[in-house]
């Protein structure tokens, strides 16, 4: 079993900066691909980020592509997500997510496991 926290979210105004993180235990982090993904009100979960084992690799959804960082250190078990020039549509919860294996994926479904989520809310 892998256990998720998210902090870090929180009210900001439109082009502010956020980091975000996931603290992750029950398992060796480095045996994990990560990635975030985000849920507004009214819509579905979707993909957010993703990152390789090594953090070697990224993956990103267009919408965030220049403007949000997904890292990772090993060392301390932490997932980040830098988000940065956000924007009201940025607006949702966002939740990490782990699956065995070391490479990226955009899959909500090949994700085992989730984090409770942390609320991100930019305001115009």
């Amino acid at each position: 079993q892998v256990q998720l926290v998210e902090s870090g979210g929180g009210l900001v105004q439109a082009g502010d900066s956020l980091r975000l993180s996931c603290a992750a235990s029950g398992r060796t982090f480095s045996s994990l691909a990560m990635g975030w993904f985000r849920q507004a009100p009214g819509k579905e979960r979707e993909f957010v980020a993703a990152i390789s084992w090594n953090g070697g690799n990224t993956l990103y959804a267009d919408s965030v592509k220049g403007r949000f960082t997904i890292s990772r250190d090993n060392a301390k078990s932490t997932l980040y997500l830098q988000m940065n020039s956000l924007k009201p549509d940025d607006t949702a919860v966002y939740y990490c997510a782990a699956r065995g294996g070391t490479g990226l994926e955009y899959r909500i479904l090949q994700y085992a496991y989730w984090g409770q989520g942390t609320q991100v809310t930019v305001s115009s």
